[in-house]
């Protein structure tokens, strides 16, 4: 994802305001910051671009699935239902609120399949907590459905997935509350960072307490004068970092109409295979194209091809997720055995073991077959070709072997 490919005068620009005025921090300091005060900025710029009434700036889109789930009073006991494709950081904040990840299976969608998510349903069930993976989304009406019917939270993870719209409305901000990171490699990059974006006011002025100590921001221009009306944490995004994202989100529609146009372009040669197959995505107006998620016929096929692309030397940027040790259940040993460094209540050690223990058969059909190519902003038309026919060359070749052998 690729807002990094794309860094240059715009951002030095915007962090050397900040630089200027010698401060870094996003709070108080009124006076020495000269009007400076890039957070806000960007605050303002992610509420205009996405269309959501309130965003919360933190440090990242781990800090803000935290701190979400904290405005949303999801603690203790409860239980998120979650996809076993994700990254490890959507179960990482379930566990530091002291909740249980429900892990479920996932469709050709790449993203929670809604019927899983029905069966999953408990008296304990809290949130539904669709992760918008590689670009694409989840099918946001099925799952919205299932919140009203249960009187259950939605909260988005649409880290992968900025810029991506379900319907006219922008990911992030269907659920009642959603969460985008700004990290180094995600569409919009800020180096490190993250935004909770939401329509509910109670959720956002939950979550700026709550992301930066507790701090009720009531004080003025006396920060000491703040009150706590509850306990917080430090989750502050730093305004050097902000600074990077008020440059970078100005060019979030060339990226996207970039990312589109090479997607397009490499699916076109791939498509020409006829055992290929492609995700399904439940609004292909909205993908963000980020990734070209592709299915071949099999397991066994899918892992020859990507060994062969190894061997050649053409691997890089094509994700095999199936035994990727950040993004699926299979390489998540330390969630199965639930290792940590401090003690947990044995309840929920015991039911995260449990959890993340299940049978993911359905899940290991889909993602045993499916490899995701990265987008590149930078690669020029002959290059995509180049890439696509290569990777033509090496998929047929397999499938030539395979056939023999078969």
């Amino acid at each position: 994802m690729p807002g990094f490919e794309f860094f240059g005068a715009e951002e030095r620009k915007e962090v050397n305001d900040v630089l200027e005025t010698g401060i870094l921090m996003r709070y108080g300091f009124d006076g020495p910051r000269k009007g400076i005060w890039k957070s806000k900025e960007m605050e303002a710029a992610v509420c205009e671009t996405f269309g959501c009434r309130y965003a919360q700036l933190v440090s990242s889109g781990t800090a803000a699935l935290t701190a979400a789930m904290n405005a949303l009073g999801i603690g203790y006991g409860d239980e998120i239902i979650v996809p076993a494709f994700t990254f490890v950081a959507s179960f990482e904040a379930v566990l530091s609120v002291g909740a249980v990840p429900v892990l479920v299976d996932v469709d050709d969608t790449l993203t929670l399949n809604p019927e899983a998510v029905r069966n999953a349903i408990t008296p304990k069930t809290k949130c539904i907590m669709p992760v918008h993976m590689c670009g694409g989304m989840a099918d946001m009406d099925a799952l919205v459905a299932i919140c009203k019917e249960h009187n259950l939270i939605l909260l988005e993870d649409a880290c992968q997935s900025i810029g991506g719209t379900y319907k006219g409305k922008k990911l992030g901000t269907i659920g009642d509350a959603g969460t985008f990171s700004f990290d180094f490699v995600k569409t919009i990059t800020c180096g490190e960072g993250g935004v909770i974006m939401t329509n509910r006011e109670d959720v956002y002025i939950a979550s700026d307490g709550y992301s930066d100590h507790g701090h009720d921001h009531k004080g003025g221009l006396d920060r000491g004068a703040d009150l706590h009306p509850f306990i917080g944490y430090n989750f502050r995004i730093s305004e050097l970092h902000a600074a990077v994202g008020v440059a970078q989100i100005k060019k979030l529609d060339t990226f996207l109409r970039i990312q589109r146009s090479n997607n397009k372009l490499l699916r076109e040669i791939l498509a020409t295979i006829p055992e290929i197959s492609f995700r399904r995505i439940p609004d292909e107006a909205g993908d963000s194209c980020s990734f070209l998620s592709w299915f071949l016929p099999t397991e066994a096929i899918t892992k020859a091809v990507v060994a062969e692309m190894k061997i050649q030397g053409i691997l890089a940027g094509n994700f095999y997720w199936f035994v990727n040790n950040w993004h699926y259940i299979t390489k998540w040993d330390h969630l199965k055995n639930a290792v940590t460094l401090n003690h947990v209540h044995p309840d929920l050690k015991a039911a995260v073991i449990h959890h993340a223990n299940k049978d993911f058969s359905a899940s290991d059909a889909v993602m045993g077959r499916c490899v995701s190519t990265a987008i590149s902003l930078l690669w020029t038309e002959e290059q995509i070709k180049t890439k696509g026919e290569q990777m033509k060359a090496v998929i047929n070749k397999i499938l030539k072997e395979q056939q023999v052998h078969a």
